[in-house]
């Protein structure tokens, strides 16, 4: 299997990952908008972003854990069973800590 392609695919996500939660933070650092109803759109628009940057976060922390696995030498490699992932798993879920089986 070919790591390095897998290695790369993670760190470019890792990066859009970081960039965007960086767009994220600096527009819920906003400062507020005077008019009433604007702050109650302005609150909820930050609840999205704030819901946004969990879910990134959890990705960072797949991401950050594949690429630990592929420096381990252990990326593919089902952390349940030990079986090999599959190829198209992976493509389709880079992150993939479980075989397809282990999985459901």
């Amino acid at each position: 299997m070919d790591t390095a392609r897998f290695r790369t695919k993670l760190l470019t996500r890792r990066e859009e990952l970081v960039q965007q939660m960086s767009e994220w933070e600096a527009e819920l650092d906003e400062t507020p908008s005077p008019d009433f109803a604007d702050r109650a759109t302005e609150r909820e628009d930050d609840e999205v972003l704030e819901d946004l940057g969990l879910a990134a976060q959890r990705e960072l922390r797949a991401i950050d854990a594949a690429l630990g696995r592929i420096e381990d030498g252990e990326y593919g490699i089902c952390t349940r069973c030990g079986e090999a992932i599959s190829e198209a798993r992976l493509e389709a879920v880079p992150t993939a800590a479980l075989c397809r089986n282990c999985a459901r």
